[in-house]
């Protein structure tokens, strides 16, 4: 008990005194991006997904 008690004592000194946290401008910045790249990556997946679809819909049909 007395190993996870240093433990989460020691952890919270760390986030308190030793990690550096980003500013609120920063945190914006980056969830803009990560929204950015999401809704991009999603497009993507979407234009591929179509494709397939339609590709193999008229390989099937060709067999009709």
């Amino acid at each position: 008990m007395d190993k996870l008690s240093n433990y989460f004592r020691t952890t919270i000194e760390e986030m308190r005194y030793n990690v550096t946290w980003p500013t609120t401008t920063e945190l914006q910045k980056s969830a803009g991006l990560v929204l950015i790249g999401s809704l991009v990556f999603a497009i993507v997946v979407g234009v591929m997904d179509i494709s397939f679809e339609s590709i193999l819909k008229a390989f099937y049909n060709s067999f009709r």
